[in-house]
């Protein structure tokens, strides 16, 4: 360990594994342990497998127009139960409470009535869509799939960065993450209680096959991909392999009668539930732009009628507004009548005069970010800009206040990362992903963690150069839940391992058939 850690420099941020003399935190103690048994030697030839694995599988992904396998460090984020007994539960409430913000914007506005939020922020805002006004989920659900974003702060509060109820990607990875590793450290999986991870394809198909349009009694469900050349392609057909279904694209899909088919070899075939990973406005170019060439003409008259379901519903993007963020503590409050377990990071709102002034005046101390950003595109660090790139945001924020928000720097948590030979200290987020059926909102234990892999770097997006850990959440009966979690044991083939990738499809969904139909 001395050789691993040598010169491992403390920081102001929150360690994850050690604490400030440089021991182990409790959640990390036989990770800890493991890592001393190893020289650096062993450590990296670990990591060159784990790398050569991804690259074999294509695991990858699009950084600046190049596919490159995807980087998953060696060293695990671990969670112990205390911890994700806050976060699982903060997280299940706040995509309740955007739930009930989405369905109260396409519908009555209560909450814009009774002065929750204002009228312009949401008519203001990039993704909000009339042409979903209206529109009913069979179910009521909308937020089929949510990816939550928080960051640990110096002070170990766990925060909201931000939402993501449009199109959340990044799931693969955990599925893909957890599979190489137990075969990496399969000593510490058979030592840990580990909650697994590979429940995540049953669950998400159970919340589609749910979310059929009534009087479907056997839906067909398909998984609506941009194609090959998207950079997210890996996980549309990884998902679409893992629960049994079509992966299809635009082309495959055509509107008759008011249903939606698919084409198939044996003729056309009544499509029911449509899990997109197509953007709003290039999924039906009648509704939307008559450009596109990613959807199909008449989807959104269809899921008008109640043929078919589109998940993540059409319109959700409004809720992922940076602009809206600030107002979702005050929607808990409003629609659950709870007070928020999660925080979100204090936020400036730059419509109100005062508060842009004061950005004006501190922009090289802040972190100012397009509200309808993502992947970390747009967002600029005040203490590392230079003064051209202030000068010229500074302008930007003038002449849209509206589409910026601004926060103070946030000094993420750091996890220690294999670089060079050595640990050091990388900046940390954490993106738990959550299922909704309609009777629950369930939580993947752990998630996606991602890394900033330069030194000192806050943007840990991937397309900016950023990798992941396989995170895992320590065993134990979750008190939210009341529920005993499964385990990842080693077995001749690991649990995760195998679940994934080689589980019979087919199997799957009679099983999630049988239990919807015996109310399980």
């Amino acid at each position: 360990m001395a050789d691993l850690f040598d010169d491992y420099p403390p920081g102001q941020a929150w360690d994850e594994m050690l604490d400030p003399e440089s021991g182990p935190r409790t959640a990390y103690t036989k990770v800890h342990a493991a890592l001393a048994e190893l020289t650096a030697g062993e450590l990296q030839a670990r990591a060159d497998t784990l790398a050569r694995t991804y690259l074999t599988q294509g695991v990858t992904f699009d950084f600046a127009g190049e596919e490159r396998p995807f980087p998953l460090d060696v060293v695990p984020r671990v969670i112990g139960r205390d911890d994700w007994d806050h976060v699982a539960p903060g997280v299940s409430q706040r995509v309740k409470a955007l739930e009930a913000f989405l369905a109260d914007v396409y519908g009555q506005q209560r909450a814009v009535a009774d002065g929750v939020i204002p009228r312009s922020v949401i008519v203001s805002s990039t993704h909000f869509h009339r042409a979903a006004r209206g529109i009913q989920p069979p179910n009521g659900v909308r937020v089929h799939v949510s990816g939550i974003d928080l960051v640990r702060d110096a002070l170990d509060g766990w925060r909201v960065l931000e939402d993501n109820v449009r199109v959340p990607s990044g799931v693969s990875y955990v599925l893909s993450n957890r599979r190489a590793m137990t075969q990496t450290f399969p000593e510490l999986f058979a030592a840990l209680r580990i909650r697994p991870v590979s429940d995540y394809p049953r669950r998400l198909l159970a919340a589609l096959i749910a979310a059929a349009p009534s009087g479907v009694d056997d839906p067909t469900v398909v998984v609506l991909t941009p194609g090959v050349f998207n950079s997210a392609y890996f996980e549309h057909s990884l998902l679409a392999r893992t629960m049994g279904v079509e992966l299809v694209e635009g082309r495959d899909l055509f509107c008759s009668g008011g249903r939606v088919y698919m084409r198939t070899t044996q003729g056309r075939r009544r499509v029911d539930v449509i899990y997109r990973r197509v953007d709003d406005e290039f999924l039906d170019p009648v509704a939307f732009r008559s450009d596109s060439l990613l959807g199909s003409p008449g989807l959104m008259t269809c899921a008008r009628n109640g043929t078919v379901t589109i998940a993540n519903a059409v319109g959700n993007g409004v809720a992922d507004d940076k602009l809206v963020y600030t107002y979702v503590p005050d929607m808990i409050r409003y629609y659950l009548g709870e007070e928020p377990i999660l925080k979100n990071v204090d936020t400036w709102r730059l419509e109100d005069p005062g508060a842009l002034e004061e950005v004006l005046d501190r922009l090289d101390e802040l972190v100012v970010k397009p509200v309808d950003g993502s992947g970390g595109k747009g967002l600029v660090v005040g203490p590392k800009a230079s003064k051209a790139e202030l000068d010229a945001l500074r302008r930007r924020l003038q002449d849209d206040p509206r589409g910026w928000i601004a926060q103070p720097v946030v000094q993420l948590s750091t996890i220690p990362t294999l670089i060079d030979d050595r640990m050091r200290p990388r900046h940390t987020d954490l993106r738990p992903f959550a299922v909704n059926d309609g009777e629950d909102v369930w939580v993947l234990p752990g998630g996606l963690t991602r890394v900033a892999l330069p030194e000192g770097e806050l943007v840990v997006n991937s397309s900016q150069g950023g990798g992941s850990k396989d995170t895992w959440v320590l065993g134990g009966n979750p008190a939210w839940q009341g529920k005993r979690p499964a385990i990842d044991r080693p077995q001749s083939v690991p649990v995760d391992s195998a679940v994934p990738i080689d589980t019979n499809p087919n199997d799957m969904r009679a099983q999630v058939m049988q239990q919807q139909q015996m109310g399980a």
